[in-house]
Formats: structure tokens, sequence, C-alpha cells
């Protein structure tokens, strides 16, 4: 299959966008660049479902190469990048600590984290994709999200407290120094992995779609369906299991992987069909390219902004100009976008792609 620009497109507009919501500059920020504190569900909410529904394709792409053969190579391979994703988020949290002036912080360094998600999701489901048929993990992912919905509903999944099921598992095998502080049921859970696994899995899926579908009209109807149909079923059921990120709830799952799935399929009617281009694109084409390599940049930079007191003063500075405090934060955001566009622009130009 030729590369698909868009599919560099939107991972790339989903990277600039999780950089984005991690840096607002000063105390007031719009709440769609808000996550929600519980129930609900932002455009903050779904930059990084976006990002992990992008892991799912990227795996069915990578792995076809190899004919989805397992191997001694292969799997170590891919547990040699599981390994490194998730040390690498482990170093960023060392980072901050060290940053801070703790410099041995292992006896509560977290363990959970954007990047260990990542790294387990694309870790597991790659084993599954060598070593299962995969015209089964529709009904595997299905089969995920039900038996994580069961679980929610008997072990208090809901409950936005620290008898959660979700938070009663994590202190037992990580340990409460080891999670999320800033809420008792920790993001990036153990428990919820189980969701986010299905939710790799539904972009595996598409990712299938898009390397068996020979046409690309055909890649876009198929996939505009696919993204209808979880949409509708993931609100549909959004009475009985909300929309709730922090769990990782079975209905955002299907609503944030409908959404990704629609916005890819616009994507490719605009950039692959039509042939639209545009400055806009290289811009997110930059981000798109080097998506870990720039996110993991992104956080290092803010660490070091931060224990340099730095962004008091720039924030200042463009609240003198920009008198709105929200348009003031959104414009630190985007300032901070722009500068790991710019660091990001040399290795596009010469074609550099630093891979985790």
């Amino acid at each position: 299959m030729k590369r698909l620009l868009s599919l560099d497109i939107l991972r790339g507009i989903t990277v600039a966008g999780m950089i984005l919501v991690n840096n607002g500059g000063g105390p007031h920020t719009f709440t769609q660049l808000r996550h929600c504190a519980w129930n609900g569900m932002t455009a903050c909410d779904l930059v990084f479902p976006f990002f992990l529904f992008m892991v799912g394709i990227s795996t069915y792409l990578s792995l076809s190469k190899s004919a989805f053969r397992p191997s001694g190579t292969l799997v170590r391979k891919i547990l040699k990048r599981t390994l490194l994703i998730a040390a690498v988020g482990w170093g960023i949290h060392w980072f901050a600590a060290i940053c801070g002036g703790d410099f041995l912080p292992f006896d509560h360094l977290r363990i959970t984290g954007v990047l260990p998600r990542i790294a387990l999701c694309y870790g597991l489901v790659s084993l599954m994709a060598i070593t299962l048929p995969h015209k089964g993990f529709p009904w595997m992912a299905g089969g995920l999200l039900v038996v994580y919905a069961g679980l929610l509903n008997l072990g208090n999944g809901y409950a936005q407290d620290a008898d959660n099921l979700i938070a009663v598992i994590d202190r037992a095998l990580l340990g409460e120094a080891h999670l999320y502080h800033k809420s008792p049921v920790d993001p990036e859970g153990l428990l919820s992995t189980l969701s986010a696994v299905a939710h790799t899995l539904i972009g595996f899926c598409c990712g299938r779609i898009l390397l068996t579908t020979a046409d690309k009209k055909d890649k876009v109807i198929r996939l505009f369906v696919t993204g209808f149909l979880l949409l509708a079923v993931g609100f549909l059921l959004t009475d009985a299991w909300p929309l709730n990120k922090r769990i990782w709830s079975p209905t955002f799952v299907l609503v944030s992987c409908g959404t990704a799935s629609l916005l890819l399929a616009a994507l490719m009617v605009a950039i692959d069909l039509r042939g639209q281009r545009g400055s806009w694109q290289t811009f997110f084409h930059v981000f798109g390219v080097n998506p870990l390599f720039l996110y993991v940049a992104s956080e290092a930079v803010a660490i070091v902004v931060d224990s340099l007191h730095a962004k008091a003063p720039v924030y200042q500075a463009l609240e003198a100009v920009v008198v709105n405090p929200y348009l003031a934060s959104l414009a630190y955001a985007v300032l901070f976008v722009g500068a790991m566009g710019a660091l990001g622009y040399p290795l596009y130009k010469k074609k550099i792609y630093i891979k985790l």
C-alpha cells in the first residue's frame, strides 16, 4: 500500500493536540482544553485515545511487512520496543523528580502513565497479531469491553473514590506511592488497560481495512461506516456506562475510536482522494513523522521550563498583550507547540525519523 499522507497528518494533529492540552500557560483554560473531572468528554479527552487508535493502525501496517509470521527475532523486537517505550516514560518521571531535587525517587516513582500504557497496548496487541487469527479481533475487542464493563459494574467502577476496583487493584499490585496522586483513580491504571487494549485492537482492525481494501474510495466508505457504527453504539450505551476517560470506560472507547475513524476518513477524502495541499498539512506532518520523539521532547522541555521558573514570565508577557486570561493561556500553549514544531522541522526536512 502506498503511504497515506492522511495517516501522518492525523497522527500529527493528535501529537500536537497532546502537547497543546498539556501546556496551558495560566490557571484559566477553556473547558474543551481540560480533561473532564469525571464523567463526560471534552476535545482534550480525545487526543490520547486518538494516538492509541493510531498505534493500533501502525501496528498492523508495521507487522504486515513480516506477514505476521512469528519468529524469535520478531518477538524480541516487539519486547524490546515495548520495554523501551515504557522505560522512556519512567525516565520522564525520574527526570521530573531530579529537576525537583529528588535524585533517587525509586520508592515513589510513578509506574503508570501515558507511555507505559502505550507500551503495554503495543506489546500485547503485537504479540496477539502474530499468534492469533485477525478475523476474530473485532469479537475479541468487543469481548474485552464486555468483561471490563462487567467488572466496572461489580467493582464500584464509576465511583471517584479509593474503593473503586481500579484503585484497589493498582494499590495492591503497584503500591499507592507509585500511582497518580491527583485523583483516587489512576487514569492509566492496570485494570483499565483491558479497555485500552480493546481500543488498540479497534485501531488494528482499521489498519487491516486500510491495507486489505484495494480502492481508496472503498477504504473511506468502510472507515466511515465503522466510525458511524462505533459512535452510534457508544452513545446508545452511555446511560448504562457513561463516557469516562479516567477509567477508559467501554463507551469512551467506542465513541473515541468512532470519532477517530470518521476523522481519518474525512482526511483521506480531502488529502488522498482530492489531493488538497496546504501549509497546515506541513505543520502537522512534522509532528506526524516523529510523534513519540516530539511528545517526549515536549515533556522534557516543559519540566525544564518549570524547574527554571521560566513559564511565569513568558505567560505574564503574553497576558500583557492578550488581556483575556483564557486566550493568554492558549497563546502560551500554541507558542509551546510551535517551539516543538521548530524542533521537529529540521528532522522533517532531512527525512530523519526517530523511532522509539
